[in-house]
Formats: C-alpha cells, sequence, structure tokens
C-alpha cells in the first residue's frame, strides 16, 4: 500500500478542514503549505503525499468551493441582505451538486467529502468538526404547511464531531444527532439521536 493510500479518510478531513479554516482567516493568497501542516498538526511531507499543492484543494475540491461561497452567503444573510445570498449559493449548488442554504447555521472545521447530492436547509444547525459524505440530506418531515412553516425550525440539528456516510437522510426540525455521534450510510432518521451513537441500515429479515 502506498502512502497515499494509507492516509485515513480521518486524516483526509482534518487536512481539509484545516485548510478550509486558514483560508476563511487568511486568505488563500496569504496560506502556504507550512501554515497548513501546523494546523492539522501533520508534517508538510505528508501534506504533499496527498496534495501536490495548496491549489489543488482550492480549484479540484468542489466542497471547498461550496463552503466559501456559503460562508460568505451567511453574512449576508444574517444581516437581511435580499436576494443576494441564495442567489450565491444556487450558484454553488449549479457549479458543486451541493446544495447548502445560505440560512443554515455551520459551526468551524465543517467538511464536505465528494459532496454530489448533499442538501442542507434553512433552519438546520451544524456544530464543530462535523463531516458529511454524498447525498447527506438534513431536510424537513414535510412541506404541506407551506408558508405557515416560515421561520419555524423545519431542518435538525447535528451537534459536534459527528460523521454522516453517504445517502443518509435526517428530518425534522425536532431532529437532533448527539455529539461524537457515526451515522451510517442509507439511514433515514426521523427522531433524535442521543450523544456517543452509531447508526447504521440494517436489511429486513
Amino acid at each position: 500500500m502506498s502512502k497515499k493510500q494509507a492516509l485515513t479518510e480521518f486524516h483526509r478531513g482534518s487536512i481539509l478542514a484545516a485548510a478550509e479554516r486558514l483560508f476563511t482567516e487568511k486568505g488563500t493568497e496569504k496560506t502556504t503549505m507550512d501554515d497548513i501542516a501546523r494546523e492539522a498538526e501533520y508534517s508538510k511531507a505528508t501534506l504533499y503525499v496527498y496534495f501536490q499543492s495548496k491549489e489543488e484543494i482550492i480549484f479540484s475540491y468542489p466542497g471547498v468551493f461550496a463552503i466559501f461561497v456559503y460562508r460568505i452567503a451567511h453574512e449576508f444573510y444574517i444581516r437581511s441582505v435580499p436576494y443576494i445570498p441564495r442567489i450565491m449559493t444556487e450558484y454553488a449548488h449549479a457549479k458543486t451538486g451541493i446544495d447548502i442554504h445560505s440560512g443554515a447555521d455551520i459551526g468551524e472545521c465543517f467538511f464536505i467529502d465528494h459532496g454530489t447530492g448533499i442538501v442542507i436547509g434553512e433552519t438546520t444547525i451544524i456544530g464543530n468538526n462535523v463531516k458529511l459524505y454524498q447525498g447527506v440530506t438534513l431536510g424537513g418531515l414535510s412541506t404541506r404547511g407551506g408558508q405557515k412553516l416560515s421561520g419555524t425550525k423545519r431542518h435538525p440539528t447535528i451537534e459536534d464531531n459527528v460523521t454522516i456516510y453517504s445517502n443518509a437522510s435526517i428530518l425534522g426540525g425536532d431532529t437532533v444527532i448527539g455529539k461524537n455521534s457515526v451515522i451510517g450510510g442509507n439511514t433515514f432518521i426521523t427522531e433524535s439521536v442521543p450523544e456517543n451513537s452509531r447508526v447504521s441500515f440494517q436489511k429486513p429479515v
């Protein structure tokens, strides 16, 4: 197994989260590979095994682009700027296949792997150090209330240090995924999950 193959998904997420954090704080032009290595607590050589340059991260990873756009759009959203926040996130949606509503409240060190098909609703709350894989939906249970639902908490809360694997659907404003939990792929969740849980899909017998 090569050194590149030996890097786990956790390491990859840690490195990309560190890069996203530094790009947000310092800007892409002022961020060096040395900065990312220190922030992620890996050697520079390890980073170069996985990423040939910071430009590869910036230009190749759709999750990084979608998060950048969301962070700026969210600042406009919380200041009640009309139209622009949604236009920005829909542009990122069209470019990446990642649909993050500008109203979602997302914490630090947020990481999206692959990303295609991810949906994050307007009233979603996401804590720190959360990782999502492709196809995850953080959505509402029902839209039958129409405009009457506007302003209500319709989407789930994801606490700190949660990993959600591909094609999981977590729905409802009262649904809370407790911290340090892992949600397996292809699961459908409409009720809260306690802290430190492992949830997986099982085929019916």
